[in-house]
C-alpha cells in the first residue's frame, strides 16, 4: 500500500469502550429511565458537553458541578477494570503496516488510558489527537483534517476507520474515504463510494488494500 494513511477513532472502533461509557451514566444517574443500548444508540461518538445538556433536559434538573470531574473518575475506574479491544483489533493492527493514528473526541488523557489498558498504546506511540486539543469535535472536519496534515498526508490520502455516523459525517466533511465498523453489521448512514460498513475488524486489511489500489475516479463496492 502506497502513501496510505489510516485514521482510526477510538471508542467503539478499536475498544469496546461505549458499553461502559454509558453504564457510567447509568450508575451515577439511576433515576435516569433508559436502557444501556438506548443511551450507546443516542450518545455514539457525540460531545460529552452537550450529552449532560441532553441528560439535564430529561431529568429535568441541573448537574452538579462536580458530576463531569465525577463521571470521567468514574469511567476511567471502568476501563482500568473492564476494558478491552473490539475483537479482531490486535489481529488486524499487527496486519497493517502503513502509517496509522488515532483521532478521538475524547480528551487526550483518556485516549492514552484507553489504549494502555487494552495493549494497543504500542500501535500508535505519540500519533495521537484529540478534539479538545483541535478546539473542534465530529461532524466538523477538522479534527481529521489535522491528523492527516500532522501525519504528512492529503485527505485523499487517508482512510478513516469509525463507528459513529457523526464521525463518518466529519470525515465525509474532509474529503476522506470512511470505513464504518458495525459489530451487527447495519449500516447507519446510505453508503456511498466514499463509505463503506464492514462489521469484521479482521476484513478491515484486505479492504485497506482494495482501496490502496483503487483508482481515484472508481466507486468501490465490496461484496
Amino acid at each position: 500500500m502506497d502513501r496510505l494513511c489510516v485514521i482510526f477513532d477510538l471508542d467503539g472502533t478499536l475498544v469496546d469502550s461505549e458499553g461502559l461509557c454509558n453504564q457510567a451514566f447509568l450508575n451515577l444517574l439511576p433515576q435516569l429511565n433508559d436502557t444501556l443500548d438506548t443511551l450507546i444508540q443516542g450518545y455514539r461518538g457525540k460531545k460529552l458537553a452537550p450529552i449532560l445538556t441532553d441528560i439535564e433536559h430529561r431529568l429535568g434538573h441541573t448537574l452538579p458541578n462536580t458530576f463531569e470531574p465525577d463521571y470521567r473518575q468514574h469511567v476511567a475506574d471502568l476501563f482500568s477494570r473492564e476494558l478491552k479491544p473490539i475483537p479482531g483489533v490486535l489481529e488486524m493492527l499487527n496486519a497493517i503496516h502503513v502509517p496509522k493514528c488515532i483521532a478521538s473526541s475524547g480528551p487526550l488523557l483518556k485516549i492514552r488510558q484507553a489504549l494502555q489498558v487494552s495493549g494497543l498504546a504500542s500501535y500508535f506511540d505519540d500519533n495521537l489527537f484529540s478534539s479538545y486539543d483541535v478546539g473542534s469535535w465530529k461532524p466538523e472536519p477538522h479534527l481529521f483534517l489535522h491528523a492527516a496534515h500532522a501525519m504528512g498526508f492529503k485527505p485523499h490520502q487517508c482512510v478513516v476507520v469509525e463507528d459513529s455516523d457523526v464521525g463518518v459525517e466529519a470525515a465525509t466533511a474532509a474529503g476522506i474515504k470512511v470505513l464504518q465498523y458495525s459489530k451487527h453489521g447495519e449500516s447507519r448512514l446510505y453508503p456511498t463510494k466514499a463509505h463503506l460498513c464492514f462489521d469484521d475488524m479482521l476484513k478491515l486489511p484486505a479492504l485497506l488494500t482494495d482501496l490502496a489500489n483503487m483508482p481515484a475516479t472508481l466507486s468501490y463496492t465490496r461484496d
